[in-house]
Protein backbone atom coordinates (compact mmCIF):
# COMPACT_ATOMS: atom_id res chain seq x y z
CA UNK A 1 0.00 0.00 0.00
CA UNK A 2 1.24 3.56 -0.76
CA UNK A 3 2.36 5.85 2.20
CA UNK A 4 0.35 9.06 0.63
CA UNK A 5 -2.49 10.09 2.50
CA UNK A 6 -5.73 8.69 2.47
CA UNK A 7 -8.90 10.85 2.33
CA UNK A 8 -10.75 11.90 5.60
CA UNK A 9 -13.81 10.42 6.49
CA UNK A 10 -15.42 13.39 5.41
CA UNK A 11 -13.58 13.50 1.78
CA UNK A 12 -14.60 9.95 1.67
CA UNK A 13 -18.08 10.32 2.35
CA UNK A 14 -18.43 13.45 -0.55
CA UNK A 15 -16.20 10.85 -2.95
CA UNK A 16 -18.14 7.73 -2.23
CA UNK A 17 -21.22 10.10 -2.75
CA UNK A 18 -19.98 11.39 -6.07
CA UNK A 19 -19.98 8.31 -7.38
CA UNK A 20 -22.76 6.66 -6.57
CA UNK A 21 -24.63 9.68 -7.29
CA UNK A 22 -22.87 9.81 -11.19
CA UNK A 23 -23.84 6.45 -12.73
CA UNK A 24 -21.29 6.45 -15.45
CA UNK A 25 -17.74 8.14 -14.93
CA UNK A 26 -14.90 8.71 -17.59
CA UNK A 27 -12.00 8.83 -15.25
CA UNK A 28 -8.87 10.87 -16.55
CA UNK A 29 -5.28 9.58 -15.25
CA UNK A 30 -2.14 10.95 -14.71
CA UNK A 31 1.22 10.10 -13.36
CA UNK A 32 0.27 10.48 -9.91
CA UNK A 33 -1.82 7.01 -10.35
CA UNK A 34 1.37 4.99 -11.09
CA UNK A 35 3.73 6.45 -8.71
CA UNK A 36 2.91 3.64 -5.90
CA UNK A 37 3.90 1.59 -8.72
CA UNK A 38 7.65 2.91 -8.72
CA UNK A 39 7.41 4.99 -11.28
CA UNK A 40 8.58 8.51 -10.80
CA UNK A 41 6.22 11.57 -11.43
CA UNK A 42 7.38 14.57 -13.13
CA UNK A 43 5.39 17.19 -10.87
CA UNK A 44 5.53 18.44 -7.51
CA UNK A 45 2.54 19.26 -5.11
CA UNK A 46 2.60 23.01 -6.57
CA UNK A 47 2.52 21.83 -10.07
CA UNK A 48 5.80 22.62 -10.65
CA UNK A 49 8.38 20.34 -12.41
CA UNK A 50 10.41 18.19 -9.93
CA UNK A 51 13.30 17.75 -12.71
CA UNK A 52 14.20 19.27 -16.63
CA UNK A 53 11.48 19.42 -18.56
CA UNK A 54 10.92 15.78 -20.69
CA UNK A 55 12.52 15.56 -24.52
CA UNK A 56 10.86 17.68 -26.87
CA UNK A 57 9.98 15.81 -30.25
CA UNK A 58 11.73 18.53 -32.34
CA UNK A 59 14.95 18.25 -30.33
CA UNK A 60 14.68 14.62 -30.39
CA UNK A 61 14.35 14.86 -34.33
CA UNK A 62 16.89 17.53 -35.30
CA UNK A 63 19.88 16.44 -32.93
CA UNK A 64 21.80 13.07 -33.48
CA UNK A 65 23.21 14.35 -29.62
CA UNK A 66 20.00 14.52 -28.39
CA UNK A 67 18.94 10.90 -29.18
CA UNK A 68 21.83 9.27 -28.17
CA UNK A 69 20.97 11.40 -24.61
CA UNK A 70 17.62 10.26 -24.68
CA UNK A 71 18.64 6.05 -25.67
CA UNK A 72 21.26 6.17 -23.22
CA UNK A 73 19.20 7.28 -20.06
CA UNK A 74 16.13 5.27 -21.45
CA UNK A 75 19.13 2.07 -21.56
CA UNK A 76 18.98 2.65 -17.51
CA UNK A 77 15.61 4.05 -16.75
CA UNK A 78 13.21 1.81 -18.93
CA UNK A 79 13.64 -1.33 -16.32
CA UNK A 80 11.66 0.39 -13.75
CA UNK A 81 8.77 0.78 -16.52
CA UNK A 82 9.59 -2.45 -17.72
CA UNK A 83 9.30 -4.00 -13.99
CA UNK A 84 6.31 -1.89 -12.81
CA UNK A 85 3.27 -3.74 -12.13
CA UNK A 86 -1.05 -2.46 -11.56
CA UNK A 87 -0.99 -0.88 -8.06
CA UNK A 88 -4.90 -1.09 -5.98
CA UNK A 89 -5.53 2.27 -8.12
CA UNK A 90 -5.58 0.53 -11.14
CA UNK A 91 -7.42 -2.16 -9.95
CA UNK A 92 -9.60 -0.30 -8.13
CA UNK A 93 -10.66 1.66 -11.49
CA UNK A 94 -10.89 -2.22 -13.82
CA UNK A 95 -13.42 -3.03 -10.80
CA UNK A 96 -15.72 0.22 -11.00
CA UNK A 97 -15.47 -0.59 -14.66
CA UNK A 98 -16.52 -3.56 -14.57
CA UNK A 99 -19.84 -2.84 -12.21
CA UNK A 100 -20.50 -0.54 -14.49
CA UNK A 101 -19.59 2.42 -12.50
CA UNK A 102 -16.75 3.43 -14.75
CA UNK A 103 -17.37 3.84 -18.50
CA UNK A 104 -13.94 4.09 -19.51
CA UNK A 105 -10.45 5.67 -18.75
CA UNK A 106 -8.39 8.42 -20.52
CA UNK A 107 -5.00 8.40 -19.15
CA UNK A 108 -1.94 10.46 -20.02
CA UNK A 109 0.22 7.94 -19.02
CA UNK A 110 2.02 5.41 -21.12
CA UNK A 111 3.23 2.70 -18.96
CA UNK A 112 -0.15 -0.12 -20.24
CA UNK A 113 -0.71 -0.49 -16.33
CA UNK A 114 -4.74 0.07 -16.65
CA UNK A 115 -4.80 -2.42 -19.05
CA UNK A 116 -2.79 -4.78 -17.34
CA UNK A 117 -5.34 -4.83 -14.02
CA UNK A 118 -7.80 -5.44 -16.32
CA UNK A 119 -9.80 -2.14 -17.83
CA UNK A 120 -11.47 -2.68 -20.96
CA UNK A 121 -12.08 0.80 -22.10
CA UNK A 122 -8.61 2.68 -22.40
CA UNK A 123 -7.62 5.28 -24.29
CA UNK A 124 -3.94 6.14 -24.01
CA UNK A 125 -3.25 9.90 -24.89
CA UNK A 126 0.32 9.53 -24.90
CA UNK A 127 0.74 6.21 -26.83
CA UNK A 128 2.92 3.20 -25.26
CA UNK A 129 5.87 3.13 -24.18
CA UNK A 130 6.79 -0.26 -25.20
CA UNK A 131 6.56 0.04 -29.14
CA UNK A 132 9.11 1.73 -31.10
CA UNK A 133 8.25 3.44 -34.40
CA UNK A 134 10.87 4.30 -37.69
CA UNK A 135 9.77 8.30 -38.18
CA UNK A 136 10.97 7.27 -41.86
CA UNK A 137 9.16 4.51 -42.97
CA UNK A 138 6.79 3.77 -39.94
CA UNK A 139 8.06 0.36 -39.27
CA UNK A 140 7.37 -0.38 -35.88
CA UNK A 141 9.29 -2.87 -33.15
CA UNK A 142 8.81 -4.19 -29.49
CA UNK A 143 11.01 -1.83 -27.25
CA UNK A 144 12.37 -4.80 -25.46
CA UNK A 145 14.18 -5.71 -28.55
CA UNK A 146 15.78 -2.40 -29.37
CA UNK A 147 16.82 -2.05 -25.60
CA UNK A 148 18.52 -5.75 -25.96
CA UNK A 149 20.33 -4.11 -29.44
CA UNK A 150 21.46 -1.30 -27.98
CA UNK A 151 22.42 -3.19 -24.70
CA UNK A 152 24.60 -5.31 -27.00
CA UNK A 153 26.30 -2.11 -28.88
CA UNK A 154 26.90 0.19 -25.80
CA UNK A 155 27.54 -2.58 -23.15
CA UNK A 156 29.40 -0.89 -20.84
CA UNK A 157 26.26 1.49 -20.28
CA UNK A 158 24.77 -0.86 -18.52
CA UNK A 159 25.74 -0.69 -14.26
CA UNK A 160 26.09 3.28 -14.00
CA UNK A 161 24.01 3.36 -11.15
CA UNK A 162 21.66 6.40 -12.37
CA UNK A 163 18.35 6.75 -10.89
CA UNK A 164 15.04 6.23 -12.46
CA UNK A 165 13.04 9.44 -13.78
CA UNK A 166 9.61 9.48 -14.77
CA UNK A 167 8.72 7.67 -18.51
CA UNK A 168 11.45 5.36 -18.73
CA UNK A 169 14.08 7.98 -18.11
CA UNK A 170 17.05 8.26 -15.71
CA UNK A 171 19.09 10.85 -13.89
CA UNK A 172 22.42 10.34 -16.31
CA UNK A 173 24.59 13.45 -17.20
CA UNK A 174 27.79 12.28 -18.82
CA UNK A 175 29.52 12.17 -22.47
CA UNK A 176 27.01 10.74 -24.69
CA UNK A 177 29.15 10.59 -28.15
CA UNK A 178 30.56 7.22 -28.09
CA UNK A 179 26.98 5.47 -27.55
CA UNK A 180 25.74 4.06 -30.38
CA UNK A 181 22.21 4.31 -31.91
CA UNK A 182 20.90 1.92 -35.04
CA UNK A 183 19.23 3.11 -37.24
CA UNK A 184 16.04 1.48 -38.79
CA UNK A 185 17.01 -1.74 -40.69
CA UNK A 186 13.83 -1.74 -43.21
CA UNK A 187 14.67 1.85 -44.78
CA UNK A 188 18.30 2.19 -44.38
CA UNK A 189 18.62 5.22 -41.85
CA UNK A 190 15.19 6.15 -39.94
CA UNK A 191 15.37 7.07 -36.64
CA UNK A 192 13.43 5.20 -34.08
CA UNK A 193 11.38 6.83 -31.55
CA UNK A 194 9.36 5.39 -28.75
CA UNK A 195 5.43 5.61 -30.22
CA UNK A 196 4.71 8.24 -27.80
CA UNK A 197 3.68 11.64 -27.87
CA UNK A 198 6.69 14.27 -26.59
CA UNK A 199 6.25 17.36 -25.25
CA UNK A 200 6.05 19.59 -28.66
CA UNK A 201 4.16 17.08 -30.88
CA UNK A 202 0.34 16.38 -31.04
CA UNK A 203 -2.27 13.86 -29.74
CA UNK A 204 -3.27 12.23 -32.87
CA UNK A 205 -6.79 13.57 -34.03
CA UNK A 206 -8.54 10.13 -33.83
CA UNK A 207 -7.37 9.44 -30.28
CA UNK A 208 -8.88 13.09 -29.06
CA UNK A 209 -11.82 12.59 -30.57
CA UNK A 210 -12.42 8.77 -29.44
CA UNK A 211 -11.76 10.36 -25.46
CA UNK A 212 -14.15 13.48 -26.54
CA UNK A 213 -16.46 11.04 -27.34
CA UNK A 214 -15.90 8.72 -24.03
CA UNK A 215 -16.63 12.20 -22.23
CA UNK A 216 -19.31 12.66 -23.86
CA UNK A 217 -21.15 9.56 -23.44
CA UNK A 218 -20.31 9.45 -19.72
CA UNK A 219 -22.43 11.50 -16.74
CA UNK A 220 -19.06 12.81 -15.05
CA UNK A 221 -15.67 12.85 -14.54
CA UNK A 222 -12.75 11.94 -12.14
CA UNK A 223 -9.60 13.26 -12.78
CA UNK A 224 -7.26 11.35 -10.88
CA UNK A 225 -3.49 11.77 -9.76
CA UNK A 226 -3.11 14.39 -12.64
CA UNK A 227 -2.40 18.17 -12.07
CA UNK A 228 -3.57 18.77 -15.21
CA UNK A 229 -0.46 20.94 -16.05
CA UNK A 230 -0.55 19.60 -19.79
CA UNK A 231 -3.31 20.99 -22.18
CA UNK A 232 -3.68 17.75 -23.48
CA UNK A 233 -5.48 16.68 -20.30
CA UNK A 234 -6.92 19.56 -19.07
CA UNK A 235 -9.32 20.43 -22.16
CA UNK A 236 -11.53 17.21 -20.71
CA UNK A 237 -12.02 18.62 -17.46
CA UNK A 238 -12.51 22.23 -19.47
CA UNK A 239 -15.32 20.79 -21.40
CA UNK A 240 -16.82 18.19 -18.91
CA UNK A 241 -17.13 21.87 -16.65
CA UNK A 242 -18.49 23.52 -20.10
CA UNK A 243 -21.22 20.88 -20.44
CA UNK A 244 -22.24 20.97 -17.01
CA UNK A 245 -21.15 17.71 -16.13
CA UNK A 246 -19.94 16.91 -12.49
CA UNK A 247 -16.48 16.65 -12.02
CA UNK A 248 -14.34 15.63 -8.86
CA UNK A 249 -10.65 15.19 -8.41
CA UNK A 250 -8.29 13.24 -6.54
CA UNK A 251 -5.00 14.29 -6.07
CA UNK A 252 -1.92 15.34 -4.30
CA UNK A 253 -1.28 19.47 -4.34
CA UNK A 254 -2.66 22.15 -6.93
CA UNK A 255 -4.27 21.19 -10.32
CA UNK A 256 -4.57 23.63 -13.23
CA UNK A 257 -8.34 22.91 -13.01
CA UNK A 258 -8.73 23.59 -9.35
CA UNK A 259 -11.55 26.17 -10.11
CA UNK A 260 -13.66 23.74 -12.06
CA UNK A 261 -13.66 21.17 -9.11
CA UNK A 262 -17.25 20.49 -8.15
CA UNK A 263 -15.16 18.33 -5.44
CA UNK A 264 -11.71 18.10 -4.57
CA UNK A 265 -10.23 15.52 -2.68
CA UNK A 266 -6.38 15.55 -1.31
CA UNK A 267 -5.12 11.99 -1.05
CA UNK A 268 -3.10 9.64 -2.59
CA UNK A 269 -4.20 7.98 -5.96
CA UNK A 270 -4.04 4.09 -4.08
CA UNK A 271 -5.17 5.17 -1.05
CA UNK A 272 -8.02 7.12 -2.18
CA UNK A 273 -9.03 4.96 -4.42
CA UNK A 274 -8.82 1.80 -2.33
CA UNK A 275 -10.78 3.15 0.70
CA UNK A 276 -13.35 4.50 -2.12
CA UNK A 277 -14.05 0.48 -2.82
CA UNK A 278 -13.83 -0.18 1.09
CA UNK A 279 -16.64 2.54 1.44
CA UNK A 280 -19.09 1.78 -1.60
CA UNK A 281 -18.68 -2.04 -0.32
CA UNK A 282 -20.12 -1.06 3.20
CA UNK A 283 -22.66 0.76 1.41
CA UNK A 284 -23.74 -2.22 -0.32
CA UNK A 285 -24.02 -3.98 2.59
CA UNK A 286 -26.16 -2.26 4.38
CA UNK A 287 -30.17 -3.29 4.23
CA UNK A 288 -32.12 -1.18 1.76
Amino acid sequence: MSDHPAPSGADLDALAAFVANTPRLAVLTGAGISTASGIPDYRDDSGDWKRSPPMQHGVFMGSRAARQRYWARALIGFRTLQEARPNEAHRALARLEAEGRVAGIITQNVDGLHRRAGSRRVIELHGRANLVRCMGCGATRMRHDLHAELASRNPDWLDTGARAGPDGDADLEADFTDFRVPDCTRCGDGIWKPDVVFFGDSVPRARVDEAFALLDDADGLLVVGSSLMVYSGFRFAREAARAGKPLACLNLGRTRADDLYTLKVAAGAEAGLSALIERLDDASRRPA
